[in-house]
């Protein structure tokens, strides 16, 4: 019998404790992070960069509609306005927001300086102009969207490439491959990819 609504929101009251427990420390971390990063401490800021670059570099990548330079550029930008303006935050949530408000500022930067087309790119639609009712969850989801349309093995090289940050020559390695085939088969994906978000954002205008 399928469950109701009710009952499918109803959680073990261990278990409500346990997601509780575990909020509560992250929000915690948080806080001591963005402490110790205020107050110059190196080890604290690599903490932050190894906890956030990838999720950075994931947000940029969709608000810049596949432009992996531009998400590069904009990863680099956040980290270095946060080593030097961040200061407080109550939450890891809270922690979360600031950098992606720099990296949806930045973006926006980046387009008006490159003087892209209005007509391709209205200002509606610049990272830190969010349309209403979109999150920065939303935008992590597209690119969720991108590569799961895509086959495993492109997936795959994404994902090693980008967030794993493996090498031609490691990737090359693990698929008993050349590294110029691996720069030739992640070219094609990674211009499959763009294409993707790109027509998410045209569709979405």
């Amino acid at each position: 019998m399928p469950l109701t609504v009710g009952e499918r929101q109803s959680k073990p009251v261990g278990e409500m404790a346990h997601a509780q427990d575990s909020s509560s420390a992250a929000d915690a971390k948080a806080r001591e992070i963005a402490t110790r990063v205020a107050k110059g401490d190196e080890n604290a800021f690599r903490e932050l960069y190894d906890c956030y670059h990838s999720r950075v570099f994931r947000l940029g990548l969709v608000i810049g509609g596949g432009d992996e330079e531009l998400a590069h550029e904009t990863v680099q930008s956040v980290f270095l306005t946060a080593a030097s303006k961040l200061r407080r935050v109550d939450s890891e949530a809270h922690l979360w927001n600031w950098l992606a408000k720099i990296a949806r500022q930045q973006i926006g930067k980046a387009w008006r300086q490159k003087g892209r087309d209005a007509a391709i790119v209205p200002m509606a639609e610049l990272p830190e102009f969010s349309r209403a009712g979109e999150s920065d969850s939303a935008a992590e989801e597209k690119l969720d969207a991108a590569l799961l349309s895509m086959e495993p093995e492109e997936r795959q090289l994404i994902e090693w490439f980008y967030f794993d940050r493996l090498s031609h020559k490691e990737i090359a390695e693990r698929l008993s491959a050349t590294p110029k085939a691996v720069s030739s088969r992640l070219e094609r994906t990674r211009a499959k990819l763009r294409a993707f978000l790109t027509r998410q954002t045209k569709y979405e205008t």
